[in-house]
């Protein structure tokens, strides 16, 4: 259901009318049931004969047995402790399984993994030596956890193997897995530069794709190198198949440009863009100079009850230097960003992930997409550059509308003028940090 990946895919100033065979036309109107509830607290849905909207019955009145899904995928959903979908789950599971291609744009911690995870277990009909699904996204650590989430919810389909292909490993390793027809993956999660790289020298074939899936597609498609990964993994696929991409903000700019690569798109976005922001997550800002960030940090950390912490700097070295001194101080915390090796990174994700360390200092690369449950505080020691970047942040915190608590530190005129933009564009009101602090129960669950 894809657009072909044709040269023009290189210039997106052009518009361009979309033409729909009957099936494919046909397909969303059999999932009408599943579809027909659209959230009136968030979610616009809309398709080629416009938008829809509805009035939402509530989300605990479907559980995920009602998609039909296979019984191992229901058995493995209940054995990870769900039992209902989110919002996003009940309007895109429905018609991503029947092969219709999906734009989601829908806010942090909704489980938007799950949707196209499910969806392509759901649908594939494993084959050795032949790759079914493709899974890109920008960062190595984004790549680890996708493959895990499919791990999770394959475990009792044991014939169908998924790996995951990023840089900073020996390619050695990867080509020898895919041409081994008993180890060969049927679904790849991988960065576009290893990918394209294998796909490139002849290493991997894509020509049996059945559906092409893009996380986090704004940083994916904004980035011009990265881009032209995408396209070049993009023209190695068939012409049909199903293409997927989602991404917690998806500006008016980029949708176009996601849109080149489908064919009648479910879209899915939230109605406002005010209302991206997260339901029980409590934001703070404390007023300070540089020099007094290390003696504020200590004194929060001292004084707040949190279950896992995670810490956004600007940069890997002030990473390394913050690093450092809360090791000094007492604060046993682990640094993750780009300059570390490869393996090393993830080893680090893996122990904060299994709650083995509680506190992380981080760039943006942890910025996105991260889903550990545990960490119910997020800290800006450093503001970032944009709204949308504050928004993906403090979402690492109150996952799938639990609690949580971000506190922002501003030092600079800069930073106010974020902090300003941030309150105007999501509507929201950062409130000073309280001198007598804040009641845990406010932020913690229970």
């Amino acid at each position: 259901m894809s657009h072909e990946g044709e040269e023009e895919l290189l210039d997106y100033s052009d518009s361009e009318d979309i033409t729909v065979s009957a099936s494919t036309a046909t397909a969303p109107a059999a999932a009408t049931e599943g579809t027909a509830q659209a959230a009136e607290d968030g979610l616009a849905i809309k398709q080629e004969n416009g938008d829809k909207k509805g009035s939402y019955v509530g989300i605990h009145s479907t559980g995920f047995k009602d998609f039909l899904l296979k019984p191992e995928l229901v058995r493995a959903i209940t054995d990870s402790g769900f039992e209902h979908p989110s919002e996003v789950q009940q309007v895109c599971i429905p018609q991503s399984i029947l092969g219709t291609d999906v734009l989601c744009q829908a806010k942090s911690g909704l489980g938007k993994t799950a949707v196209f995870v499910l969806s392509t277990l759901q649908q594939i009909e494993p084959v050795d030596g032949e790759v079914s699904v493709i899974v890109l996204c920008h960062t190595r650590e984004l790549a680890y956890q996708i493959k895990n989430e499919y791990s999770r919810f394959s475990k009792y389909l044991p014939d169908v193997r998924t790996s995951v292909f990023y840089g900073g490993t020996p390619i050695a390793k990867d080509i020898a897995l895919i041409k081994d027809k008993t180890t060969c993956p049927h679904i790849i999660v991988g960065t576009p530069g290893r990918l394209n790289a294998l796909v490139r020298d002849k290493f991997l074939r894509l020509s049996n794709i059945k559906t092409f899936v893009i996380d986090e597609a704004d940083k994916v498609l904004e980035q011009p190198d990265m881009r032209r990964d995408v396209q070049e993994i993009f023209r190695s696929t068939p012409h049909q198949k199903q293409v997927m991409m989602f991404s917690a903000t998806l500006s008016q700019e980029i949708r176009p440009i996601c849109k080149k690569f489908m064919q009648n798109p479910l879209e899915i976005y939230v109605d406002d863009e005010t209302k991206l922001t997260l339901h029980g997550l409590q934001q703070y800002y404390v007023k300070l100079a540089e020099r007094e960030k290390n003696r504020k940090l200590n004194e929060i950390l001292d004084t707040l009850e949190f279950n896992q912490v995670i810490i956004f700097v600007k940069s890997t070295k002030r990473a390394d230097e913050l690093n450092r001194l809360l090791n000094e101080c007492n604060f046993p915390s682990i640094a993750v960003h780009s300059g570390i090796p490869q393996e090393e990174r993830i080893a680090r994700y893996k122990s904060f992930k299994t709650f083995e360390k509680r506190i992380c200092v981080a760039t943006d690369v942890f910025g996105r997409g991260i889903d550990i449950e545990r960490i119910n505080l997020a800290i800006n020691y450093d503001l970032p550059d944009n709204a949308d970047q504050y928004l993906h942040r403090v979402g690492r915190a109150g996952r799938f509308g639990t609690k949580g608590l971000a506190v922002s530190f501003v030092s600079t005129e800069e930073d106010q003028q974020v902090l300003d933009s941030i309150q105007s564009r999501f509507e929201v009101n950062i409130s000073p940090f309280p001198e007598e602090g804040i009641d845990a129960s406010t932020y913690m669950n229970s």
